[in-house]
């Protein structure tokens, strides 16, 4: 079975095609599609066979589609005989009201998708409004939708509620819901294998853009920093994290701003960016190095919050056999990584300064005495939605947990 994974962007369409028949799952394609809309898209495409890159016109997501579905069983390089052989399109999704695990996209996923806009308004309004145009323009061709709470359906319900009155969380699913779980997921996968044991207890960082801690027990999610939406939990690169709302009465009245102007400068101007300027660690690490104190304090901020989850995670799982570092600023940044886990060998927590700092992309990077194992893992989110949407198809069924 042959699956499309792809990642949506307002004006970008970026994928990977692999090949679930294959024990190797290999990769055959991947390739991406930027400024959509745009006489100047930018298109390109990589396979074993060759490469291409191009710039030509791309109206919208449906002709980006066309173009990769034609670049796949493209003479020169392409990798299908016939675009039939795509099996379906996997699509990381986000959210849904009442609605998580993986599903068959029809009106009804997409019109629960539409419930929770406001609740994931980076996200829901653009995957919902590609989605309905493909499924116009490749009636024939079945969309998955893998959510990213799926994986945290595990966690116990005192984990999952807030103190609420009942309703709220029954009737309309105000709830711990998570995110990140195809990467949390792939974590739980992927050290198992590098440890060869499933009965693990696991803290998996996915440090980056937007950030999250689970702690997982046995390969299964019992704790996550994200709550009801991608807003909330650790400092994120422009999103403001945990932030207590009976702030929002008294911002309105001193600023005179509506609240869709508030929400705005919570979820687009705050995180790292509202606190120094900058909302890319290497240019906040920098600037730090250089002295730069705002941008110190927003390392600081941001490292506080990852052990105050940390700490919450490993008192909750009762120790921990690896913490596992990923995302873009897990994978690359030593000093992220360092500072989290500075004067913690009273958890048995003893971090190697050379593997740290550099080494292969995937390693450990605790000392032979830790009693806790680190690592960096590399996560590979479309492979879990490609086995996914695989395992849902399969089922013949319209949805799966």
């Amino acid at each position: 079975m042959k699956v499309l994974v792809a990642n949506l962007g307002s004006t970008s369409f970026k994928y990977r095609l692999f090949n679930l028949d294959d024990p190797a799952e290999p990769v055959l394609a991947r390739g991406a599609i930027d400024r959509i809309g745009s006489p100047l898209s930018r298109v390109s495409c990589k396979t074993d066979r060759g490469e291409v890159e191009a710039t030509r016109q791309v109206a919208d997501h449906g002709d980006a589609v066309q173009i990769c579905l034609d670049q796949l069983v493209d003479p020169e390089i392409g990798v299908l005989k016939d675009p039939s052989e795509v099996s379906a399109i996997g699509f990381k999704a986000v959210h849904a009201r009442n609605l998580t695990g993986v599903q068959l996209v029809d009106e009804s996923v997409l019109q629960a998708m539409e419930a929770f806009n406001d609740v994931a308004p980076a996200h829901n309004p653009p995957y919902v409004k590609v989605m309905r145009e493909l499924r116009k323009r490749f009636p024939k061709l079945p969309l998955v939708a893998a959510y990213e709470t799926g994986f945290h359906r595990t966690i116990p319900e005192a984990h999952q509620r807030y103190a609420i009155p009942e309703e709220w969380s029954t009737t309309l699913g105000i709830r711990r819901w998570g995110f990140h779980g195809a990467s949390h997921r792939y974590i739980s996968w992927r050290i198992a294998e590098l440890l060869g044991r499933k009965d693990l207890k696991v803290v998996s960082c996915h440090l980056g853009g937007s950030s999250s801690l689970t702690a997982i027990r046995d390969g299964a999610s019992i704790a996550t920093s994200m709550g009801m939406s991608p807003q909330s939990g650790l400092p994120q690169n422009n999103r403001a994290g945990d932030f207590d709302l009976f702030a929002l009465p008294y911002l309105l009245r001193e600023t005179g701003k509506s609240l869709d102007d508030v929400l705005f400068e919570l979820a687009e101007r705050s995180g790292l960016l509202g606190i120094c300027g900058k909302n890319d660690v290497r240019d906040v690490e920098a600037a730090a190095a250089a002295g730069d104190v705002s941008a110190q304090l927003a390392v600081d901020v941001f490292v506080a919050s990852i052990r105050h989850y940390l700490g919450a995670y490993l008192l909750e799982l009762n120790g921990a056999d690896a913490i596992v570092f990923t995302g873009g600023i897990g994978e690359n940044s030593s000093l992220i990584r360092s500072k989290t886990l500075a004067d913690l060998d009273w958890f048995g927590i003893d971090l190697d300064p050379d593997l740290n700092a550099g080494g292969p992309h995937e390693r450990r990077i605790s000392t032979e005495k830790s009693r806790v194992q680190v690592w960096i893992v590399p996560t590979n989110e479309e492979l879990v939605v490609a086995r996914q949407s695989q395992a849902l198809l399969k089922s013949g069924r319209s949805g799966i947990a």
